[in-house]
């Protein structure tokens, strides 16, 4: 057997595997696809078997392919680790945080400034995405996820459990019938949840009778674009208090009635095992768990 180890040819093959796609793994190398498929063909000439099936759907992991593919993620994986750890050995103090944009913008950011007088050595970068970080791919020390709780292979604990309150803007409201009951916000549009759920738990938290209407009107994947439907007057939202305060106080939005309740999510502070040692990375846990408990205590939360 040929002594030169294949690195390339080996790194083409666990990308294409993880994708299934070799349009993505190009994407994921930052080479041509003429390049991966060499290399996937060099590969497979050299160990004597084919390693994907190749169709229009895609490429898929043969037999022999699928035996050695998790083995060889986890060797990539471990280099990468490697590197990371050497390189953290030369670099400033520094942390990369994960964050859906509402948490991010209208929760985080406004706290910063008191993590970094309380740190200058350590500067944070935050990445604001819906989609979940995976953690050791994508470099991530800390990621705040909206969830139930359960992640494997990661430390988690939970934050805080946000309060929903209904808000419109004051001129839907004004114009509008009144709202002196939970089942009267079903005379407005609702804004929705991505899972076309909160309202309809909200109704039945209240005590009002079920009502398809609960689960019609437009829907949106963040906090922050409920928000900014609701300023816009398209109808009446279910918001975390917390990010609808600065926005009730400014007059952009209204409380449309005083009926606050816990959502079926909470916030998690989620960790690998090995990331939360280091000493930045133990500061600004510690430093967000303390936000959390004097957010939970001026709001009466337990």
């Amino acid at each position: 057997m040929n002594p030169v180890f294949p690195f390339l040819a080996l790194r083409a093959f666990a990308e294409v595997g993880r994708h299934g796609s070799m349009k993505r793994a190009v994407a994921s190398l930052g080479v041509t696809s003429g390049a991966v498929s060499q290399q996937i063909r060099q590969l497979e000439e050299r160990v004597g078997v084919p390693l994907f099936v190749r169709s229009h759907h895609g490429m898929a992991l043969t037999d022999a392919g699928a035996r050695v593919h998790p083995l060889l993620l986890g060797a990539f994986d471990q280099i990468e680790e490697a590197l990371r750890t050497l390189e953290t050995e030369r670099a400033r103090k520094a942390l990369t945080l994960s964050a859906v944009p509402s948490f991010a913008a209208s929760w985080l950011v406004p706290r910063l400034g008191s993590f970094t007088a309380r740190h200058p050595d350590i500067e944070v970068r935050v990445e604001a995405s819906t989609g979940l970080a995976d953690l050791r791919r994508d470099g991530v020390d800390i990621a705040i996820r909206h969830g139930l709780g359960g992640y494997p292979g990661l430390l988690s604990e939970r934050l805080m459990t946000p309060v929903l309150a209904p808000v419109g803007s004051p001129a839907l409201l004004a114009a509008g019938a009144a709202i002196r009951e939970p089942a009267d916000c079903l005379a407005y549009p609702l804004l929705q949840d991505a899972d076309r759920a909160d309202w309809a738990l909200w109704l039945a938290a209240q005590g009002a009778a079920e009502d398809p209407r609960a689960a019609r009107g437009s829907a949106f994947e963040d906090d922050y674009l409920l928000i900014r439907a609701a300023q816009a007057g398209l109808g009446l939202a279910l918001v975390p208090q917390e990010y609808a305060r600065d926005e009730i106080a400014a007059g952009r939005l209204a409380l449309a009635l005083d009926r606050p309740w816990p959502a079926r999510f909470a916030y998690y502070l989620v960790m690998r095992p090995d990331v939360a040692r280091r000493p930045e990375v133990q500061a600004f846990a510690d430093w967000v768990r303390d936000q959390a408990r004097q957010m939970a205590g001026a709001s009466g939360q337990r």
